[in-house]
């Protein structure tokens, strides 16, 4: 246990009380859990209260990781005039109101923000009360609320080199992005996970992932490519998402060639990654730290639908650094399938993209992040 953790026991004599923020996307929801997790494993006493958007995922997620979480009236701002976008006002002042409700009653020591909707309400509120408040930026590229949240919280973990340009130097604390390290662990049982998947060992394996919520440009490509990857002998372990799974199944009815495998969603993640050879994937922050995790070759397909084309500025960092490929969304049907094709028959190509982007891994991202918490407190 960190001397730090100590301290705060010790001269309170009860247990710390953080408060998470944040979500939308399995993108801040799991980082988010890791933090929680992290906290609960250095902290003899500790509690911990989540605070989602009501509706969205994390209010379903954060429970079944065993956390409480209490849910704010908010959602994003459309690119077009919506009733949503007229009640905006409305739910941010709500929410903010009852943000001080929820300080109140809980009393926290610390709010953390992870990003997501209902990061902004939380971290303002908690602000003007004077509570030690800590953001985690999870790409590349900060949004618009940390960069203003940036000049008034205490500390800025981030998960690049670089933010300066958007945050405060002396407040940033380069972390790395939490991820599962049970990914790690299963990369030596190979085999395990061929065998899982009823995969042959002789044939090499494409990795498809589109995100928690699925990618249409994604499946698109693999139903126009699907001649392609039987002709060259590929297996696929194939990712569409929940919301196009019944669509996927249909259109590729009796059409799936031998050894390509499509799921909703994929549980055993840490098995994927250990029998793929090339991944190919969006380019939010939660999938490039499990492919800076696992070292895996890959091909990135940023989202074209994100703020402020954030996911283009994550592939980028990246490929400047030799660690990934990018294929842009608008020629991903064409260029996606023989992108990873190509990596695969150059080995030279697939041992530098997998050393570098490797290197670029923060195994004990949240552990690190709960120190610092744990610090600022003390």
């Amino acid at each position: 246990m960190p001397e730090s953790a100590h301290i705060v026991q010790h001269e309170e004599n009860k247990p710390l009380r953080i408060m998470i923020s944040g979500g939308g996307t399995g993108g801040h929801i799991y980082p988010a859990i890791s933090i929680a997790q992290a906290l609960k494993r250095t902290l003899d006493q500790v509690q911990i209260k989540f605070v989602g958007a009501k509706g969205k995922m994390e209010m379903k997620k954060v429970p079944e990781a065993g956390f409480e979480i209490e849910g704010l009236w908010i959602s994003g701002l459309q690119r077009r005039l919506t009733i949503d976008n007229l009640l905006f006002p409305v739910k941010l002042i709500s929410s903010i109101t009852k943000s001080f409700k929820l300080l109140n009653r809980f009393k926290p020591h610390a709010v953390i923000g992870v990003g997501g909707y209902a990061s902004g309400p939380l971290l303002i509120a908690a602000v003007i009360q004077g509570i030690p408040t800590l953001i985690q930026e999870q790409n590349s590229y900060a949004g618009l609320t940390n960069k203003w949240l940036s000049k008034y919280v205490w500390k800025i973990c981030v998960a690049h080199e670089g933010m300066e340009k958007y945050f405060p130097a002396e407040k940033i604390i380069v972390t790395g992005n939490p991820v599962r390290t049970s990914l790690k662990l299963a990369l030596d049982r190979r085999t395990e996970a061929y065998n899982h998947f009823g995969l042959k060992r002789d044939k090499a394996t494409l990795l498809v992932i589109g995100g928690s919520l699925g990618a249409r440009t994604l499946n698109e490509a693999i139903i126009q490519q699907l001649y392609t990857i039987a002709s060259n002998q590929l297996q696929l372990i194939w990712q569409c998402g929940g919301f196009y799974y019944e669509e996927m199944i249909a259109r590729t009815q009796d059409k799936l060639p031998e050894g390509v495998l499509l799921r909703d969603f994929i549980k055993e993640m840490d098995y994927a990654y250990a029998a793929a050879d090339v991944v190919i994937s969006r380019s939010g922050a939660l999938s490039i730290a499990e492919l800076m995790l696992t070292g895996k070759p890959s091909v990135m397909v940023p989202s074209p639908n994100v703020a402020e084309d954030h996911q283009t500025k994550n592939a980028m960092a990246l490929v400047e650094r030799e660690a990934a490929v990018m294929v842009e969304d608008n020629k991903a049907r064409e260029h996606m399938i023989a992108a990873a094709i190509e990596i695969l028959e150059n080995k030279a190509q697939c041992k530098k993209l997998s050393e570098n982007i490797e290197a670029m891994a923060h195994p004990n991202a949240s552990q690190e992040i709960a120190n610092e918490i744990i610090k600022m407190v003390a």
